[in-house]
């Protein structure tokens, strides 16, 4: 099973490792992808003005700039570690013990505007892209992505994918046959909404579940078994959608 998460927007600075060194993250298939990338956003990183407009920053935001002008020279660590924010609050890698950790290696991928896909253990820098930005002379990310994306990580997946992409990230890649994850809020007459302000929470809470369980989940209602173990209110609505419901 892969659980492929969301980026964030948030990524925690710093870093011990190597700088990036695109040959040594998951998936060789995005190498050409991300070079382009990688080169198109540091060359923006000269241009604030450009890059603001690009990138949707404010010029207090001009720290993030910087992250992009050095982006093959900074520290790298663990992507698992670079993300932050409200999901992988919940995720809680932190806290996972040895076989957990060993499992989330395994298991944990996380979409990414700048670089498709990373494994959780993939060192990777500080940077800033968005899943709806727009560089400068280039395609857009989804004419970028689509042609390579989901079948680098449909060939890579060793069985059952659970994509717990928000829509932005999955719209650059779908994966065929992926088991995807809708939050709802359950009002008290029983009507169903969806739900914004702990979406990130609760599908955090699922890729967790996911991580740590011992099971090894094939359809969507094995992955709505495992949630409802881990205290989740879960359930299928199709053979490729899993509810998680809130109240």
């Amino acid at each position: 099973m892969l659980v492929l998460l969301p980026p964030s927007e948030t990524k925690s600075a710093g870093g011990r490792g190597d700088p990036l060194d695109l040959d040594q993250l998951w998936l060789p298939e995005l190498t050409d992808v991300r070079s382009t990338l990688v080169d198109a956003l540091v060359s923006l990183a000269d241009d604030p003005v450009a890059s603001r407009t690009a990138l949707g920053l404010s010029p207090k935001q001009d720290d993030e700039i910087e992250r992009n002008a050095a982006l093959t020279v900074s520290a790298t660590r663990p992507a698992l570690e670079r993300y932050t924010g409200v999901l992988f609050d919940a995720l809680d890698a932190a806290s996972f013990t040895r076989a957990q950790k060993a499992r989330a290696r395994q298991r944990l991928a996380i979409g990414s505007a700048l670089f498709g896909a990373v494994r959780a253990d993939d060192p990777v820098p500080a940077y800033r892209l968005s899943g709806g930005s727009a560089l400068p002379g280039l395609p857009t990310l989804r004419a970028l992505w689509k042609p390579v994306l989901p079948a680098a990580v449909t060939a890579a997946a060793d069985g059952l994918v659970v994509d717990l992409r928000s829509g932005i990230y999955r719209n650059l890649g779908l994966i065929p046959g992926a088991v995807t994850a809708t939050v709802l809020t359950e009002q008290p007459d029983g009507s169903r909404t969806v739900v914004s302000h702990f979406n990130k929470h609760h599908k955090g809470l699922l890729a967790r579940a996911l991580t740590v369980t011992r099971a090894e989940p094939t359809s969507a209602r094995a992955v709505a078994a495992v949630a409802v173990r881990a205290g989740l209110r879960a359930e299928v609505a199709s053979p490729t959608e899993v509810i998680v419901l809130t109240e």
